[in-house]
């Protein structure tokens, strides 16, 4: 499930004059690589000009209209050229036109999530671009060019623990109005690509032995989901468990169930990066996870969570297991895990880092 939108006062750049760097979303659906436009231009206005250029992003943003974009055919003030910073195949060919066909002074950045070997148009795109970041060292992995890692970040402020001095008790999984003491969450779209029925075989196998427990499931069903989901449904009524894995669908805001449940599991099978882990630690909340996307290199596993190999129900079931026989340990390993993200997956280090990219180009010049 792709983080809720950030709002914000927009105070980017009105002038095309002003923007020095421009960050592409042309797709209008909310994903994950939308998601991640969202949340990083907030921080990135604060020290650079930036504005988004496309559909689909949320109206406080720094945006450009498209009558603008002639205006990028002249130099920035005070830059020798502008950034064109794409992360799909649509944005670096849009880049590529700009550069290259038009001649505009820009220079072109492609971010890299994808786990797997480019097509050799995707291929041929990257060689055109003149720097390349990948979001994790297994994502560098399948690129044949020169690039610099820059792991996403969360915003901490966003994403944060239970304040358990607040009078407002809606935090706490009492506010959840469900079976239990202790929660345990799976969130994100319901498909077979995300675990979903991994999750689901492995809450039937345990939650009858801990009855404290209560599993969550949210997240959007698509239409050409629905009979997944539906097969789901029937194996927990089947099991006689359905008032303790509950399917919630969308809610509006995600935040307060990070801090509500005490473990987390992302049971992916295969992911671009993954940002739920990253924002349920920052809950303080534990993470059980496959290896898929980036999820090995952001948890630490018998620290702040457990890693299992993708696709692996037993291995998953084992791991999960640990954590609801001992829910001091989940409480441990959340407390870790929100010094971790902190320290290593803030926003701001995400952003300094993306900066450093752009910095290196604006040198060379």
């Amino acid at each position: 499930m792709p983080s809720a939108a950030r709002p914000t006062e927009s105070t980017g750049p009105r002038r095309v004059r002003d923007v020095e760097v421009i960050a592409p979303n042309f797709k209008r659906r909310l994903s994950g690589v939308t998601s991640t436009i969202v949340q990083l231009v907030p921080e990135q206005q604060k020290t650079l000009g930036i504005a988004t250029l496309g559909p689909g992003l949320p109206k406080g943003l720094p945006q450009l209209g498209w009558w603008q974009v002639p205006g990028l055919l002249a130099r920035p003030a005070g830059r020798p050229f502008r950034i064109w910073h794409a992360r799909r195949n649509t944005e670096m060919l849009a880049g590529v036109v700009l550069k290259h066909i038009l001649r505009a002074p820009v220079k072109l950045v492609f971010t890299s999530a994808a786990q797997r070997r480019h097509s050799r148009y995707t291929k041929w795109l990257i060689r055109r671009m003149d720097a390349v970041i990948a979001t994790s060292r297994r994502s560098g992995s399948f690129l044949d060019v020169p690039h610099t890692v820059v792991m996403h970040g969360v915003d901490v402020t966003l994403f944060r623990p239970q304040d358990h001095d607040m009078r407002d008790a809606g935090d706490g999984w009492a506010a959840a109005g469900l079976p239990g003491r202790h929660g345990i969450g799976c969130f994100g779209r319901i498909r077979h690509q995300k675990g979903t029925d991994l999750f689901v075989a492995a809450m039937i196998d345990l939650l009858p032995d801990f009855p404290d427990w209560t599993a969550v499931v949210l997240g959007r069903v698509t239409a050409e989901n629905k009979g997944f989901a539906d097969a789901l449904r029937r194996r927990i009524d089947e099991a006689g468990l359905s008032d303790r894995i509950v399917f919630m669908g969308e809610v509006p805001d995600v935040k307060p169930w990070y801090r509500r449940i005490d473990l987390y599991v992302a049971p992916s099978r295969n992911e671009g990066f993954g940002l739920t882990p990253l924002e349920a630690m920052a809950s303080a909340t534990a993470v059980v996870a496959s290896d898929a996307g980036a999820y090995g290199e952001m948890i630490q596993p018998g620290r702040t969570g457990a890693v299992v190999a993708a696709g692996d129900g037993a291995a998953l079931t084992a791991a999960i297991g640990a954590y609801l026989a001992r829910p001091e340990l989940a409480c441990a390993h959340g407390q870790a895990g929100l010094g971790h993200v902190r320290a290593q997956f803030a926003l701001a280090r995400e952003a300094e880092g993306v900066r450093a990219v752009y910095d290196a180009l604006w040198a060379s010049a």
